[in-house]
């Protein structure tokens, strides 16, 4: 590909690549640690919710369910900073269509972590009162 953003990045391949990959992933999440106070707390509930998670699921597919969860909402709490971070880059004045971005970004975490309650309800639903 060209463009000055790929440009940037040196060409690894194999395991350079890989091993680059996971240096920028490291990056990636200090970056989320260090500005983003929403994935900070996301975190710190799903590390909470863990030790629950291992109470309250009894099968392999139950766990999955808990804990991709849990994952899931951290995943899109990222994507969502990367899109505000995106935006703010572009520029900060009032433009409807940069509100919007960041509106469905916001939408997409909140949609996440009603689902995340659905499932982990759905889970103490079945353990406790079916």
């Amino acid at each position: 590909m060209t463009g000055s953003a790929h440009q940037r990045k040196p060409g690894h391949r194999g395991l350079a690549h890989v091993a680059m990959a996971m240096i920028y992933s490291g990056r990636g999440l200090a970056a989320a640690w260090r500005h983003e106070e929403a994935f900070r707390l996301e975190l710190l509930v799903a590390a909470l919710l863990v030790p629950v998670g291992l109470w309250l699921g009894r099968t392999g597919v139950e766990y999955a369910l808990l804990f991709g969860a849990l994952v899931m909402v951290l995943l899109v709490e990222l994507v969502n900073s990367a899109v505000e971070a995106v935006v703010d880059r572009i520029g900060t004045d009032d433009n409807p269509l940069s509100g919007r971005a960041k509106d469905l970004g916001s939408a997409a975490v909140f949609a996440s972590l009603v689902l995340a309650a659905v499932i982990w309800g759905a889970v103490a639903w079945g353990r406790f009162l079916a």
